[in-house]
């Protein structure tokens, strides 16, 4: 498991963690010990392909998402693994932010729904 409790560019706010957790096979940001943000992601040979992004109702609207897609993608990136976005608040992210294009492979199918995490 890897493990953040320095501050990110995006990180705001005391108490927030990120860690890399790979018994559940997620990334995980909480906020003063609690859970509030997951990525669920496959580790797959060369590639982690991300899934799902979850925010937890209460923890909505913070911008906690972006600070766990930020530390999760540069995770990777250090790793020397590839990023597959399949989760569509990852691809978001992906979209809108530089610096991580050429260490993507964009899956031939297109995430589905719209991002809601935040």
């Amino acid at each position: 498991m890897t493990e953040h409790t320095e501050s990110l560019a995006d990180s705001f706010r005391a108490g927030v963690t990120t860690v890399r957790n790979d018994k559940f096979h997620r990334y995980e940001l909480r906020v003063d010990g609690e859970l509030a943000v997951i990525s669920q992601f496959i580790d797959r040979p060369g590639h982690i392909d991300f899934t799902h992004t979850e925010t937890r109702s209460q923890f909505k609207g913070q911008g906690l998402a972006k600070v766990l897609a930020h530390f999760a993608l540069d995770d990777v990136v250090a790793s020397g693994k590839r990023i597959i976005p399949h989760c569509p608040y990852i691809a978001a992210y992906l979209q809108k932010h530089e610096g991580y294009g050429q260490d993507v492979d964009w899956p031939a199918e297109k995430p589905v729904g719209e991002p809601d995490n935040e």
